[in-house]
């Protein structure tokens, strides 16, 4: 039923935002304060506005209007997924073809839709805590393989818990945002003391995000086969990082300044709901996860994966990477069920990352980490360029989405273009 739904808004069959989808995010423009939105076709649907003439009286929240006049998510996401589910359902028949209410009031679709392009788009969240895994058995085999040889590829740990870190929040911005190339130490030479200089070996990762919605008490953990009613929807994620600030500071504690400068997420949330019919059967796990990680059921998700470079100088982007996140080895569920094992608390608007996304082949590698191999190989562009990592100018785009027949479930946009240093000393 939900496959053969129409809007009344002309959406385009490559659109990433059809009736299906319906995505969250905070949207603003000249007259409007940043508020909830929906994404729907090349349209947004102000949600305040519909609360406020009474359409999403029957979503169980006592004042709609109030929370979608908010310029974050995370009281929304706090509710529920009931709630959220409801707030969808309505939205999508408000939206439908065969209801008048909206499409029929001229007047409150004039208040009520605005053009993308006509709207600034912000973070969906006040993230007040961001985890990034490392969850992809070829990005962490192919790494491993670089630094500590084949037969040792991946450490210990590696098949038994999903391996994360604690990441800054506060340098996490929407897409669209410039990042400005870091300085910081690194090592010219072994036998040479470190320097101070601009990172030479800027990188992208290609990542999926998560966000919770309803957390857990402190002391409590989140049940695996609850697991995914407590994930509000994902975002697209490029987490930036300088290998050559991060080969010289990791040890012993793991990734820091050559991470912490920024991360570059897509502006639209993409809900479980709309991604529930791309589940899939995720990879077969060897050895046989503890208990508390053993799911029922598919736990991936098949979204395809692309990232596009728009070389300085250039005036297109064009693809270096096709992926996807079903090749992801630990799901979003067990990541969210080992962070809580130990009774940490997770709170709405917490984003988590998948960590970077590799498959089988060197086109599905999710770094140029990867693909140039640490810069022993130079990747060909089309207008005649190489690249081993970024330069100044160069610019970044992450695309995704899932699709059947009739329709796509997109992510949007998650863009960033590498500005200079600023810092020379």
């Amino acid at each position: 039923m939900a496959s053969t739904l129409k809007s009344f808004i002309p959406v385009a069959a490559d659109s990433h935002f059809p009736i299906q989808n319906l995505p969250f995010g905070i949207f603003s423009t000249a007259d409007k304060s940043p508020r909830v939105g929906v994404a729907i076709g090349d349209q947004i649907l102000d949600v305040h506005e519909v609360a406020l003439v009474g359409l999403l009286n029957d979503i169980g929240v006592a004042n709609p209007a109030a929370i979608f006049a908010q310029p974050t998510l995370n009281s929304f996401m706090a509710l529920g997924r009931p709630v959220w589910r409801a707030t969808r359902n309505a939205i999508q028949k408000i939206l439908s073809g065969e209801e008048p209410t909206l499409k029929d009031d001229a007047a409150l679709r004039e208040r009520a839709l605005i053009p993308q392009n006509k709207a600034q788009m912000h973070l969906p969240a006040k993230i007040g805590d961001y985890t990034d895994f490392y969850c992809s058995r070829e990005h962490a085999t192919n790494v491993g393989i670089m630094f500590r040889g084949k037969d040792n590829a991946l450490q210990p740990n590696w098949l038994h818990i999903p391996v994360g870190y604690h990441g800054r929040a506060s340098s996490i911005v929407v897409s669209g945002t410039d990042i400005h190339r870091p300085a910081g130490q690194r090592l010219v030479s072994k036998d040479q003391p470190p320097i101070y200089a601009p990172s030479a070996k800027l990188d992208i990762e290609l990542e999926v995000g998560w966000f919770v919605g309803t957390g857990n008490e402190l002391g409590k953990r989140i049940d695996i086969q609850n697991a995914r009613d407590h994930i509000f929807g994902m975002v697209l994620v490029n987490d930036w990082s300088a290998r050559d600030i991060q080969a010289w500071e990791y040890v012993p504690l793991g990734p820091f300044l050559g991470k912490s400068f920024g991360t570059t997420i897509s502006p639209w949330v993409v809900t479980l709901d709309a991604l529930e019919p791309f589940l899939v059967q995720g990879p077969p796990q060897s050895p046989e996860p503890l208990p508390y990680l053993q799911e029922k059921g598919p736990n991936a998700y098949d979204v395809k994966l692309e990232v596009q470079i728009k070389p300085n100088g250039s005036s297109k982007f064009e693809n270096i990477v096709l992926s996807n996140l079903k090749y992801m080895y630990w799901s979003i569920t067990q990541q969210l069920a080992h962070h809580t094992i130990n009774g940490c608390n997770m709170q709405p608007g917490d984003m988590c990352a998948t960590g970077t996304i590799s498959g089988p082949e060197k086109g599905s590698f999710g770094s140029l980490l990867e693909m140039t191999w640490n810069g022993k190989d130079k990747i060909a562009l089309e207008n005649g360029q190489e690249r081993m990592f970024l330069e100044d100018g160069d610019e970044i785009n992450i695309t995704g989405f899932c699709e059947t027949d009739s329709y796509r479930i997109g992510f949007g946009d998650c863009h960033g273009k590498i500005l200079p240093c600023p810092y020379s000393s």
